[in-house]
């Protein structure tokens, strides 16, 4: 009987293990299917560090310790009023005489410090309750701008290979070019426009570097792969891909290849951006609103500028981004 339960047991083992192959080559093989469309370019850079507030130091009414210490000697006997007893409360601090007669010089510094420490803790809790003023955790805006475009455009492509392999990511000043150069060659190309999205969310500091995190994962796991990047002045770049013709014929792949794709595609712009306070985009139904929504958030400065990432694809000229690609992983972007 225990002989039969350990070949029952080992039946079952291989046969899961079997079914768990099987399962795991199938759903491989429809992942390599459903794969992300092509390869995409991306920029980036940037961190959600909160601004300090300066430290200032309150006037305190305490005397310097190189002044002289006042004191206040007793009455005389019949003087009225009788003298207070070593560690009473005198006047006229109504304080221990711990702190002001016996504690000496490290006593008083003590309490210059306690006193400043609590004078900065009420001006802090009075800057949370006012509106408009930096706190620790400042309001943040994420947003969000897609733009679609025929494939056509491709200078578009080869304006931003070369921003990407240029621009200084490791800085706010060349971030906020980086966001400049990028609407102003998207307007550049507005008879190429077109689809386009906007979303724009406002947290605090701490939620809103998740919610760009998450915005980011989003976009680059549509990509197959990133052929070119440079996120925090890290510049890397993949080899070419060979393209293959519909014959099955590799090719080497150049700008002449681009001739033998077929009509019908496109190149999607995704531009990140998170900033300090309120950005305001229009939702996008025309050219004319994806205009104001460029040139809104252009507009940024790189006073404001925290986290910014510029997503392209496709960007090696071998691939492409076909019309099904664009409603599959591109889901929001509309007609303009």
């Amino acid at each position: 009987m225990h002989k039969r339960l350990t070949s029952l047991t080992q039946f079952l083992l291989r046969s899961l293990l079997l079914v768990t192959l099987v399962l795991g080559l199938s759903f491989g093989h429809s992942s390599d299917a459903l794969a992300a469309m092509s390869g995409g370019g991306r920029i980036g850079g940037g961190s959600f560090r909160a601004p300090s507030p300066p430290i200032t130091m309150p006037r305190s009414s305490v005397p310097h310790p190189s002044a002289p210490r006042r004191t206040y000697a007793p009455y005389p006997a019949g003087g009225g009023y009788a003298p207070y007893p070593s560690g009473g409360f005198g006047y006229p601090f109504m304080m221990p005489t711990f702190f002001i007669g016996g504690g000496g010089l490290f006593t008083l510094i003590l309490f210059i410090f306690l006193a400043t420490f609590l004078l900065n803790s009420f001006r802090r809790a009075e800057m949370d309750t006012i509106p408009g003023t930096v706190t620790s955790s400042p309001t943040v805006s994420v947003a969000r701008l897609q733009v679609g475009l025929l494939a056509g455009a491709r200078q578009l492509q080869t304006d931003l290979d070369a921003l990407a392999k240029r621009a200084d990511t490791g800085s706010k000043s060349g971030l906020a070019q980086v966001l400049q150069e990028t609407t102003l060659a998207l307007l550049r190309h507005p008879e190429y426009w077109t689809h386009a999205n906007t979303f724009v969310k406002q947290a605090r500091l701490q939620a809103a570097e998740v919610e760009f995190n998450r915005l980011t994962l989003t976009e680059r796991s549509k990509f197959s792969r990133e052929t070119l990047s440079n996120v925090n002045n890290q510049i890397q770049q993949l080899p070419a891909k060979p393209a293959v013709t519909q014959d099955g014929l590799v090719v080497a792949e150049s700008a002449g290849a681009l001739s033998t794709q077929s009509p019908g595609e496109y190149i999607v712009v995704t531009l990140l951006v998170a900033a300090e306070g309120d950005v305001k985009l229009p939702v996008v139904n025309s050219t004319e609103e994806l205009r104001q929504a460029l040139n809104q958030l252009g507009g940024v400065g790189r006073d404001r500028l925290m986290a910014l990432e510029v997503l392209w694809a496709p960007q090696a000229s071998g691939d492409v981004l076909t019309a099904e690609d664009l409603i599959v992983e591109y889901p929001n972007l509309k007609l303009v």
